[in-house]
């Protein structure tokens, strides 16, 4: 469901509880949205405004966000004219996809003044606007004359955004209804499951007017939100319904991941390209190094012409092309051509093939280390793509850039940098069943430091020849249940490139049968005595385990 006007409607119904309110915090975690940290009736609240393109929203959150070290200009704006301000109003422009947030604050001469915070929630139009009065004063999207005919620059007078050419859903008719996407602030998405007929649409926009909300989300399966919805009649199938006492639980909820992994998927762009480049190169050059094999697969025929030559060099003379002589390596000593080099006398012949074959096989003794090397760097060069797709914050991929770094893929930061201090937040992910401890890794460094902090006793576990995170069960010295295992066991199929496969082979083994072979690269690995279960990966039962 979009972002409509019906969902901001129950959302700024919530943030009444704001006004009066003091403005204590203003920060800007990402580049198009802010957090606003309010003191209201006795309680702190915070307040995410989001103008991202892919999902503007404004409400309520809980969630935590690390901020940049140094504050944008338009948060710096923010806080000058709006910090320790009071909120006044919170008010949407009938059912327009926009809100106004009045507040009144003191400026630093200590008279009084009133501003305005507007989000206009447009998709990629979407934006975040301070105002005073009826000039701009900054925001966090500058709009040029160039980009649009409605530009919005600090200096320049607010111009409200062009009124949609519909109807007012606040002043139905019968006799002139049409359809429910005809009304201002009606998506597609809610009008489709409003219902055509008037009397459907007009006891919804009744429960609007009376903020009679009741916030819902519908799964398309178990574990996939699909969309959500704010009435009791939009509600289409109770076993896959999850109620919100909240709008704004509801529509967090609903954001979170999508968003998130947008977010994620965006900062980690040029590690993706990097590894991506680096992963194409190393399978071109195994390409090349198999071609190259198969050319000098023929080199022993190369010594054998050189010992033939030799055995016949008294029936050879100079200046002949060929000879056909017998190969007596052979059990009926068939007759064998050999080119000859009519400027080369016999010996100079035979020399010839003997320097051929000595080269093609050095050749070969390389190609063989070079041929390991490559495979393994293939390896881990597929493992770290596979931390990257499952990095869940900014610690992680500065982690994995930091991993990089330290092999010579990519620049070492300057020692002591805040990009590299951020690393250290970064943790295994840790699960629990009955009782017994499951650490993940997310990352090649953090799969070393399991391997490092792991019992001898503990159980170790890994997806069989696909890239992948290493799994501990932390067994105390027990016997773990079939059912734990089974939960670690989908855990490391779920944690790896086969997610999204069926029947995906999981090793498993004692921590004492796992060794790390010297100058191996981050979480590479050798093992024995192992044992292999067989899992299709439950999203599911991972959660349950949180």
């Amino acid at each position: 469901m979009a972002f409509d006007g019906i969902a901001i409607s129950a959302i700024v119904n919530e943030l009444q509880i704001l006004i009066s309110g003091r403005i204590d915090k203003i920060t800007q975690p990402e580049k198009d949205e802010v957090v606003i940290a309010i003191r209201a009736k006795g309680a702190n609240h915070r307040v995410l405004l989001s103008c991202n393109a892919s999902y503007p929203r404004l409400h309520f959150t809980e969630k935590s966000k690390e901020n940049p070290l140094v504050a944008p200009m338009f948060c710096m704006a923010l806080r000058k004219h709006l910090q320790g301000g009071r909120i006044v109003s919170i008010v949407q422009l009938g059912l327009e996809r926009i809100v106004h947030i009045n507040i009144e604050a003191h400026n630093e001469m200590g008279d009084l003044t009133k501003k305005t915070l507007i989000l206009e929630v447009m998709g990629r139009h979407s934006n975040i606007i301070l105002i005073d009065g009826a000039g701009v004063i900054d925001s966090i999207k500058h709009i040029s004359l160039g980009m649009s005919s409605r530009p919005v620059l600090p200096g320049r007078p607010y111009i409200s955004p062009p009124m949609q050419d519909k109807k007012d859903p606040f002043e139905l008719d019968e006799a002139t209804f049409t359809k429910p996407f005809d009304y201002v602030g009606i998506s597609k998405a809610s009008a489709e499951r409003i219902g055509e007929s008037f009397s459907d649409f007009y006891e919804v926009m009744t429960d609007v007017k009376k903020a009679n909300f009741t916030p819902f989300i519908y799964f398309s399966s178990k574990e996939n939100p699909q969309t959500f919805g704010f009435f009791k009649r939009e509600i289409f199938g109770q076993e896959h319904i999850q109620g919100f006492d909240s709008a704004s639980r509801m529509v967090e909820f609903f954001y979170a991941s999508k968003d998130t992994g947008d977010r994620i998927k965006q900062k980690s762009a040029d590690l993706r390209k990097l590894v991506g480049n680096l992963i194409a190169r190393a399978v071109k050059k195994a390409d090349l190094q198999e071609r190259t094999l198969q050319e000098i697969a023929g080199r022993d025929e190369l010594r054998l012409f050189g010992e033939l030559i030799t055995a016949n060099i008294y029936a050879i003379k100079q200046g002949d092309k060929a000879i056909s002589v017998q190969n007596f390596y052979e059990e009926n000593m068939p007759f064998v051509s050999i080119e000859l080099n009519q400027q080369k006398n016999p010996a100079e012949n035979a020399q010839i093939y003997f320097k051929k074959y000595s080269k093609q096989k050095r050749t070969a003794q390389a190609l063989d280390v070079q041929m390991e090397q490559n495979a393994q760097e293939l390896m881990y060069l597929e493992a770290v793509m596979q931390s990257i797709e499952q990095a869940e914050n900014v610690a992680d991929l500065a982690q994995i850039r930091a991993e990089l770094a330290e092999e010579g893929f990519v620049k070492k930061r300057p020692q002591g940098s805040k990009k590299q201090q951020k690393e250290s937040t970064s943790k295994p992910m840790r699960f629990l069943s009955e009782g017994y401890e499951i650490l993940v890794g997310k990352n090649n460094k953090q799969n070393d430091e399991l391997l490092r902090i792991a019992d001898k006793d503990d159980i170790w576990l890994h997806t069989k020849n696909i890239p992948g995170s290493h799994v501990i069960v932390r067994t105390k010295g027990d016997e773990i249940s079939q059912k734990t295992l089974e939960a670690a066991v989908n855990l490391a199929a779920y944690y790896s490139k086969g997610k999204e496969s069926s029947m995906v082979a999981v090793d498993y083994c004692p921590r004492k049968n796992v060794k790390k072979p010297k100058s191996a690269k981050p979480g590479m690995v050798i093992y024995e005595t192992y044992k292999t279960a067989f899992v299709t990966p439950d999203e599911g039962k991972v959660n349950e385990l949180k």
